[in-house]
């Protein structure tokens, strides 16, 4: 939460630059509070642990947030209850008349399929354009990165020769960015996919600009000239333990993984994971709630769903 004081005090200056957030008196007389209203459209197959992961983060701040979790229509979920998603989860269709502060949408393990085949691929495309009317502050996780990219900027997704996955260092390209505030200038965060977008395509369009890259993982963050859509390639949500269950799930099916890289201890799948990007992941969940939403979104601009 933003510290109060008075518009001339000479430590204004100072903070401000130093990325320190404050209001002044006279903001703070004016300034509405009420509740963010943010939709989750999950499309993992484990919903139970994706959500989980995201509402730690989105709950450890002192912003008072509702959330909505979506499902999409057109999929039938083999790995979460039905009585869960039933009792839990809307459609779009229940939700589509309402407007949101914010919204996440998150991958799903379909990298390998042309986008226009993955079989809830239109409902997604109508979500995605109903994001950019409806919602203030998108943010697109992996797979769903790729695939806003791709409809909004006609980038392709381009196959990796072998699958990333770790927990890799990442350059902060634009410190200034309210995304960063606090951050360090290097942070590690984790990957785990078969397919990237290229820098060399994000070059060739416009409304773009990149925010953090790595020389492993390639470009790691993005956002709109606007500022409404921010796109992320890794996985700051991820617990300890999920590339782990994802490297043994990868063993059962035969598919002979390379070891997550940077992740255990020597490099021995036997060890506890080293989870070395908590902090950032509050940090930047915290500053876009708070610097991307709660900061931006007129008083009036969402209806109850």
């Amino acid at each position: 939460m933003p510290i109060k004081i008075p518009a001339d005090l000479p430590a204004r200056s100072a903070l401000e630059s130093e990325n320190i957030f404050v209001m002044t008196e006279d903001r703070a007389v004016r300034q509405d509070i009420r509740p963010l209203e943010i939709a989750i459209v999950n499309l993992m197959p484990t919903k139970i642990a994706t959500e989980t992961q995201l509402l730690r983060l989105l709950g450890n701040t002192s912003l008072q947030v509702n959330i909505t979790l979506l499902r999409t229509a057109e999929h039938v979920s083999r790995h979460t209850p039905q009585k869960h998603l039933e009792r839990f989860y809307k459609t779009f269709a229940e939700i589509s008349h309402c407007s949101f502060d914010g919204m996440i949408i998150t991958g799903a393990p379909v990298e390998h399929l042309p986008f226009e085949t993955v079989d809830y691929w239109q409902e997604l495309l109508e979500i995605m354009d109903y994001a950019s009317r409806r919602v203030y502050s998108t943010l697109y996780l992996c797979w769903a990165a790729q695939a806003a990219l791709y409809h909004f900027y006609k980038l392709p997704k381009r196959v990796l020769p072998a699958k990333i996955s770790g927990v890799f260092p990442h350059s902060v390209l634009c410190p200034e960015c309210r995304l960063f505030r606090g951050f360090d200038d290097e942070f590690t965060a984790p990957h785990s996919r078969h397919t990237e977008i290229r820098e060399e395509d994000i070059r060739l369009v416009t409304g773009l600009r990149i925010l953090a890259y790595s020389d492993k993982a390639g470009l790691a963050m993005l956002e709109s000239a606007d500022r409404t859509q921010v796109f992320m390639t890794g996985h700051l949500e991820y617990d300890r333990g999920t590339l782990d269950a994802e490297y043994r799930r990868d063993i059962e099916k035969g598919l002979n993984p390379a070891v997550p890289e940077h992740y255990y201890p020597g490099g021995n799948p036997e060890a506890v994971p080293q989870m070395t990007w908590r902090a950032h992941a509050h940090l930047f969940y915290s500053n876009w709630l708070n610097y991307y939403v709660y900061q931006e979104t007129p008083f009036g601009f969402t209806s109850q769903p």
